[in-house]
């Protein structure tokens, strides 16, 4: 009796109980969980010897790393975890677990990433005359199909100046006056006849339905009041069968932004970017932390992309 005692006493907490829900389906590591829960590692640890100690969960080492999954048989256990199928109804964060337990995962396979991640570490240190990360950016540019863009949020319009020298038209648009007087300006000074300049908020976009082949937003979204409709104006700008890419910071802690940079949200995880995409019927999402800054406060970015389905 004493044993399921201690057992519901441990359960007495909704981060435990998350957690043993996640190690009921895979064995993860204490950084694995960290990224799903979004809790330090010491609260982790506590949590996971809590559980060990309740006999709800057993780790193996391999190496330097130590992963830990629900132990497998028992009445109590066994009964409880048919018991947890039932959370999902009762815990409002289960949702969000799963598709960042499904993220995690898919990160594991995805070796390909790896390897270009550390391709890019060495480009940024090694010098190799010639090859530069403009020239790499060019060459691509070079390579797209001309389409319609959106860049939402353009500032004063370097990346839509880059993209207009290949697309078909790019509309850059801003809810400052003095932005769009500035990037107006640029382009006529350039001669970039592809790049218009309009006046508009990310929430209420001036462009017609179903015109875009590609929604940009570039280190823009977070400065939406509402992000859920800056994605359902770019759905509905878009094209059937277009794309939507977003890149922005990855969720940060550094509060000054918001005074600094007139931030209104400090970042997105791509758990919330992947279920923003998915929530509005956006397919194909995928997600990565592209670039990680090696200098206070360590920004890193995150890349999001997602197709809206061919009508």
């Amino acid at each position: 009796m004493a044993s399921i005692v201690k057992t519901l006493r441990v359960l007495g907490d909704t981060s435990r109980l998350r957690m043993l829900l996640l190690l009921s389906r895979e064995e993860l590591s204490v950084a694995e969980l960290q990224e799903i829960l979004g809790m330090g590692q010491s609260s982790i640890s506590t949590h996971l010897a809590q559980l060990k100690h309740a006999g709800l969960v057993e780790d193996r080492r391999t190496g330097k790393n130590i992963w830990y999954r629900s132990k497998a048989g028992g009445e109590v256990l066994s009964g409880l975890l048919g018991m947890l199928q039932q959370a999902p109804q009762e815990i409002p964060e289960a949702s969000h677990d799963q598709a960042a337990l499904d993220l995690v995962l898919r990160k594991r396979q995805d070796k390909t990433r790896a390897f270009f991640d550390d391709m890019a570490g060495r480009l940024g240190r090694e010098y190799v005359p010639g090859r530069s990360w403009k020239s790499i950016a060019e060459a691509l540019l070079l390579m797209l199909p001309p389409m319609v863009i959106a860049d939402l949020g353009a500032g004063e319009g370097a990346f839509s100046l880059l993209l207009a020298q290949r697309a078909q038209q790019v509309i850059a648009v801003d809810n400052s006056d003095k932005m769009v007087e500035l990037g107006t300006q640029l382009a006529q000074k350039q001669g970039v006849a592809a790049l218009e300049y309009r006046k508009g908020d990310l929430e209420a976009v001036p462009i017609a339905d179903g015109t875009v082949d590609l929604a940009l937003f570039s280190q823009s979204l977070h400065h939406a009041l509402h992000p859920e409709r800056a994605i359902a104006e770019a759905w509905r700008i878009l094209k059937p069968g277009g794309r939507i890419a977003i890149l922005d910071l990855v969720q940060h802690r550094f509060t000054e932004a918001r005074e600094l940079y007139a931030d209104v949200w400090l970042g997105f995880s791509e758990v919330e970017l992947e279920l923003l995409l998915g929530k509005f019927g956006f397919g194909n999402v995928h997600t990565a932390v592209v670039h990680k800054e090696t200098e206070a406060p360590f920004f890193q970015t995150v890349l999001a992309t997602g197709n809206k389905a061919p009508a």
